[in-house]
């Protein structure tokens, strides 16, 4: 077992609910990144001025961030942990070129160093700095800190709490994980000029996960939610036993489960979460770095048909409260609502400044990064497809005989053509038009252009998924949210283990 508690707050202001005052962004996140350090505006601008001097591009990114997590398993904490984590990250492009700099140091020395070594990127060239972005006062989520909001002493309780109630939920428990998690990030994005953007972006999780058993066979079953809010949301009794109950119950169905058949044939992708597929499949090869290099099955087909009639798929940043949610990106562009896919046609990339400018595209507010350590790239937000106008019982009735897939696992996705693979951790046989046993080790094999070519019906029930959803590209991880409808697809490869 390893616990790290130092659960004692730095010389910041964290406030509270009751505390919270009424602050912009900006002045809150200057309490962070100059008031508490010394440094000086005017002066930090002058030196982002100098850096930017000649190049197409760029920013200095602020960042400082907290986050925890409990893990509580077999009865017992196994893991706490709390980190605070600070530095800033000063970028300048030209061309398709970028010169990236990063420190812990929050400094007008250490920023000064930065500046001389992103200036090389610049070396025979000289151009014109892209302007800023426009402005937002738009709020998407609270920025109260999370962390701050309940005492450590009372997390622990809650978990044990949760772990009491699955084991008692049904004597085929066999081992209970619960885990909370939490952070608070407050970014600034200065520009030349003294263009600057802040956003306070809060981030909580809940999650179930348990085993359970029937003599020599064991199973399991996971649910979690989350978004960009403080801990209240997600901790009241009925809501973490709809988690405790959700997971129980995929674990009680896998128990029942029969191995999968194999072969081509009709598959009904549930609502909500299977949209990670979608996500994985169409959504990163709509990402606007992979089609300036033409590197994505989607490159060069703006304008044409990419799916079927009725398939429409969006990438909204701008919903409240959402995990994948964000108020600026960061480069200081506002998220928006984008249509990528409209009635079965190829409309939009998804972009930050730098693929947007090279491929003479509006920026989309897609420019994200990990942390101050990292350079932006263009990243989804919530990703999902729109209602179709088909009940989701006709979807199965049009199946016939097939997969009707629920939850997904895990998956791997070749960006070049779309091929991808996934397993299925819930699924059930269609049988003439009807849900019939469980099957388990089913996996989906397909091209994702292809796949949205083959979709007969689209139901009228889209809902994203919980909020847990979190997305690599090229090492970086960001939160993000994935959704659709139930969605019927005449043909794709099942995998299966049934002999």
């Amino acid at each position: 077992m390893v616990i790290h508690v130092p659960y004692c707050w730095d010389d910041i202001f964290i406030p509270t609910s009751s505390e919270h005052r009424p602050m912009t962004d900006i002045a809150r996140t200057d309490d962070l990144f100059y008031a508490r350090t010394g440094m000086d505006p005017e002066k930090v601008v002058a030196r982002v001025d100098t850096a930017l001097e000649g190049a197409d591009d760029g920013e200095l990114f602020l960042e400082y961030n907290q986050s925890e997590s409990i893990t509580f398993d077999d009865g017992r904490v196994r893991n706490a942990n709390f980190d605070t984590s600070q530095g800033f990250g000063l970028r300048a492009v030209s061309g398709e070129a970028t010169g990236y700099a990063h420190s812990t140091e929050l400094s007008e020395a250490a920023i000064t160093r930065a500046g001389d070594t992103v200036r090389a990127v610049r070396t025979g060239r000289g151009g014109t700095v892209a302007d800023s972005p426009a402005g937002t006062n738009r709020d998407l989520y609270t920025d109260i800190n999370p962390l701050g909001e309940m005492a450590f002493e009372d997390k622990v309780a809650l978990l044990s709490e949760i772990d009491a109630y699955a084991r008692a939920s049904d004597p085929r428990v066999r081992q209970v994980t619960a885990s909370l998690s939490g952070s608070w990030q407050a970014v600034q994005i200065v520009r030349t000029g003294g263009d600057r953007r802040a956003d306070i972006r809060p981030l909580v999780r809940l999650n179930v996960s348990l085993m359970v058993g029937d003599g020599d066979r064991q199973e399991t079953g996971s649910h979690g939610v989350g978004g960009r809010a403080i801990y209240d949301q997600w901790i009241s009794p009925e809501n973490w036993h709809a988690q405790v109950d959700e997971a129980l119950r995929q674990a009680l169905v896998n128990l029942d489960s029969v191995p999968a058949p194999a072969g081509e044939m009709p598959v009904v992708l549930g609502p909500g979460w299977p949209g990670v597929l979608l996500h994985e499949a169409i959504g990163h090869g709509l990402e606007g770095d992979f089609n300036r290099k033409k590197t994505s099955a989607f490159s060069s087909l703006l304008g044409e048909r990419v799916a079927a009639p009725g398939v429409t798929v969006v990438d909204d940043g701008t919903l409240a409260d959402r995990r994948g949610s964000i108020t600026i990106d960061d480069e200081g562009t506002p998220s928006a609502y984008n249509v990528l896919i409209e009635d079965g046609i190829l409309k939009n990339y998804m972009q930050d400044r730098m693929n947007a400018r090279l491929m003479g595209m509006a920026p989309t507010g897609n420019g994200r990064r990990q942390s101050f350590a990292h350079s932006p790239m263009p990243r989804m937000t919530n990703t999902y497809m729109l209602d179709g106008e088909a009940d989701p019982e006709e979807c199965i009735k049009a199946a016939k005989t097939g997969i009707y897939a629920v939850n997904f696992g895990g998956g791997q996705v070749d960006i070049t053509n779309g091929k991808f693979v996934f397993s299925c951790t819930e699924a059930y046989m269609i049988e003439n038009g009807k849900l019939g046993a469980p099957v388990k080790g089913a996996t989906l094999i397909g091209n994702g252009p292809d796949a949205l070519t083959r979709v007969k019906l689209i139901g009228n029930d889209s809902r994203l998924d919980d909020g847990v959803g979190t997305c690599g590209k090229d090492g970086q991880s960001v939160p993000v949210g994935v959704g659709q409808p139930t969605m019927f697809l005449e043909s794709l490869t099942v995998g299966g283990t049934a002999v």
